[in-house]
């Protein structure tokens, strides 16, 4: 038995049933047998029928929905809410690209060899697929996972983070009540790493979707079985350009937004921010101010914009990073620390040396750094001198600047007078190098968990 305690307050607020190597057994077994069917039992249409019955159910419950997110994950209830309504948006938008998208004709006919054939593919469920998920964004991240699975097809075995089982454990409880057999989604929990890693490796997996840390993302690709194909969504950390010519206040606004936000929780969250100098003694003070209105706090607050880390021992590392920067020489222009076992203040830091933690990695906390620059490239060149790889930004009037940037920055993604942090649902979603493999986003997922089957047809 799991006990799922409130990041916020350590209390508990659910339980989760453990499954041992005879449960995950039995799980394996079942979604093997039913992937051979190859979705012939299971058609679009009903497919269908059953995400309108849960779209349905989850747009009745958003703000009970919204709390448990909040409650076991510590984000901010208002951008809950908001999770929430996108995990509905997802649904919807599986259900439009099943709609949508099918198979391809394949040109016959146009040399001897293929004369008198007609050839078409149509897509096929690729068959298992193990979702594991990260704890930041509990209900969107499973929608994104295991609905692209269920409405292509495939069976799906999904093991939520340890710290926010209980939205998974509610979204599949949904999904049976909206008329989804149960041998079509299995909510797992191994009790120990060492079966979660033995389920991660079974040849009986097909497909393997991760969100999560770069490091054990790849630790288990690298126990996939052979021919078992992937998805890895890591972090990355956020390069953000400030021009001297864009407007530094709605510039300052939004990384107060996309740096804090979900105390920064957020693997594209803006950390890494290269200012020309010039605009220093300008946007400074101006980002400080809008930092400071940001409003921390208890995360079932509807002002709160900045909540609690998830682990208390997250708080010590944060902190950890922050003083070897500091002692390393760097000026931190914002921030007080530790705040509670739970909290850390919003930080800013100005200059931190190439060599300090939180240049070279994913901080994922509410801290972000400020590096000044006076020649564009060489910034440029600094920003791509790390080994992860994902959404950029540039604040600029510019046109020249922004397609320069686009060209030479390391990124899979470019923002215009934009946080980082943007996205919505049906864009793809791709991290570069350590931050990934694959391409995320619904229509996606739902590409990579098809296979396109030919046949050729002779007269």
């Amino acid at each position: 038995m799991l006990e799922v305690k409130s990041p916020w307050n350590n209390k508990m607020i659910g339980t989760v049933n453990t499954c041992d190597q005879k449960d995950i057994e039995k799980i394996l077994n079942s979604a093997a047998n039913v992937s051979k069917s190859k979705g012939s039992d299971f058609s679009p249409l009903k497919r269908i029928e059953i995400l309108k019955k849960f779209c349905k159910k989850i747009n009745e419950n958003i703000e009970d929905l919204a709390k448990l997110a909040t409650s076991e994950g510590g984000k901010p209830i208002t951008d809950s809410i908001i999770e929430i309504k996108r995990g509905a948006e997802g649904v919807d938008s599986c259900i439009e690209v099943l709609k949508s998208e099918a198979g391809s004709v394949i040109p016959m006919n146009l040399n001897e060899t293929s004369l008198n054939r007609i050839a078409f593919t149509q897509k096929e469920p690729i068959g298992v697929v193990l979702a594991i998920s990260a704890f930041n964004h509990p209900f969107n991240l499973i929608i994104h996972q295991i609905i692209p699975a269920i409405a292509t097809g495939c069976s799906v075995i999904v093991k939520p983070a340890e710290d926010t089982p209980l939205s998974c454990k509610k979204i599949v409880d949904m999904l049976y009540e909206s008329g989804l057999p149960e041998d079509r989604c299995h909510f797992v929990m191994p009790e120990n790493l060492e079966l979660a890693t033995k389920l991660v490796a079974d040849p009986r997996v097909d497909f393997f979707s991760f969100i999560g840390s770069s490091k054990v993302g790849w630790y288990l690709r690298s126990k996939l079985a052979p021919g078992t194909r992937c998805s890895l969504e890591h972090g990355g950390m956020a390069p953000t350009f400030i021009s001297e010519n864009s407007d530094i206040k709605a510039c300052a606004k939004s990384l107060a937004r996309g740096g804090f936000y979900h105390a920064g929780q957020v693997c594209v969250s803006v950390q890494r921010v290269y200012l020309n100098k010039k605009l220093t003694d300008k946007f400074i003070p101006i980002l400080i101010d809008e930092v400071k209105k940001v409003n921390l706090g208890d995360p079932m607050q509807k002002e709160t914009v900045v909540g609690p880390l998830i682990r208390n021992s997250e708080v010590l590392r944060v902190d950890s990073w922050v003083k070897e920067s500091s002692n390393n020489g760097s000026e931190i222009i914002l921030g007080d620390g530790i705040l509670s076992d739970c909290t850390f203040d919003k930080t800013i830091i100005l200059n931190p040396k190439k060599e300090d933690k939180v240049s070279q990695n994913e901080i994922f906390g509410p801290v972000i750094t400020i590096n000044e620059f006076d020649d564009f490239d060489k910034a440029i060149d600094d920003a791509n001198s790390v080994n992860v790889s994902f959404q950029s930004s540039i604040f600029t009037d510019k046109i020249p600047e922004i397609l320069r940037f686009y060209e030479r920055i390391n990124a899979s993604a470019v923002f215009h007078n934009d946080h980082t942090a943007f996205r919505v649902d049906w864009m793809p979603f791709a991290g570069l190098k350590h931050s990934g493999h694959g391409v995320g986003g619904i229509k996606y997922s739902m590409h990579d968990m098809q296979i396109e089957k030919m046949l050729v047809l002779r007269k």
